[in-house]
């Protein structure tokens, strides 16, 4: 069958670099993408020449920051699109790889996180399931100490990017796929639950169970609407994609206050998934050691 030719707009390193100095992207800062390659239209070079355009625009002295996460890593007795029979439980904990922050691959986040984990010189963070991957010249720094019971909090990367100062680029993807506002989770009232996933240890490979904050995207589209309406943010185009800059600190600033008022939380809520139906940031109820 012929193929349908694509439709463009035809994107390259250079003007996608332009597109991104003409939307605000300064050089020098540090900036969290969130992304869909997709969106953008047809990119010469795909996703390595997106990667490049976000650092040609940060210049030397940015530093490149993406969600490298990895749910899979996580009890299959909360898996649900798909589930897997309870039979294979078992044997899924003790065979699960274990986290290894230069080989483990993403999952549901895009192709171009995935081009960022192993880009030369990139930092990824220690977590199994919410891990984070930088280049650039505070790589290190944000990356470092993220706390196996801390997916998203205060011993997490997103903390360090608050400090930082960073800026959000939302690139063809919605407030859906904001992980800041999973921060404002861990300084209101929330849930604790277990959390289980695959590590190696100095004893070698161990499957773990910590204590955690309870997280979930429930919401979190009518929470970005709101914070768009009322705080400041720079709105555009890269290529196709319909692009959104913005503070990490008023957003988690302002969903703390949010979702303490429009989504309070008592009980712990069904495991989130991602859009394409994959497990992420799973919560165990029961922990197995």
């Amino acid at each position: 069958m012929p193929m349908t030719p694509p439709t463009g707009p035809m994107c390259t390193r250079d003007s996608l670099a332009a597109e991104l100095r003409e939307m605000g992207v300064r050089p020098g800062e540090t900036l969290l993408v969130h992304s869909s390659l997709s969106s953008l239209g047809w990119v010469c070079g795909g996703p390595g020449a997106v990667v490049l355009a976000l650092l040609d625009a940060l210049g030397d002295d940015g530093t490149l920051v993406v969600p490298t996460h990895s749910g899979d890593n996580s009890d299959p007795a909360t898996w649900a699109d798909p589930p897997v029979p309870e039979s294979w439980w078992a044997d899924i904990r003790a065979s699960m790889p274990p986290y290894d922050a230069r080989t483990t691959p993403t999952r549901g986040v895009g192709v171009i996180p995935e081009t960022v984990r192993t880009w030369p010189g990139a930092v990824r963070s220690a977590h199994p399931q919410t891990s984070f991957a930088a280049v650039g010249p505070r790589a290190a720094a944000i990356m470092d100490g993220h706390a196996l019971d801390c997916r998203l909090g205060e011993r997490s990367p997103l903390a360090r990017l608050e400090e930082a100062r960073a800026r959000i680029l939302l690139l063809g993807v919605g407030f859906g796929s904001c992980t800041a506002f999973h921060l404002a989770e861990y300084r209101i009232p929330a849930p604790q639950v277990d959390n289980s996933f695959a590590v190696m240890t100095s004893r070698g490979r161990r499957w773990v169970t910590v204590r955690d904050t309870s997280i979930t995207e429930d919401r979190f589209g009518e929470l970005g609407a709101a914070f768009e309406k009322e705080r400041p943010m720079l709105l555009g185009k890269v290529g196709a994609a319909e692009t959104r800059l913005f503070s990490l600190t008023d957003a988690v600033a302002f969903a703390e206050v949010w979702l303490a008022e429009h989504r309070p939380r008592a009980t712990p809520p069904r495991p989130p998934t991602s859009a394409a139906g994959t497990p992420t940031w799973r919560t165990s109820t029961a922990a197995w050691q």
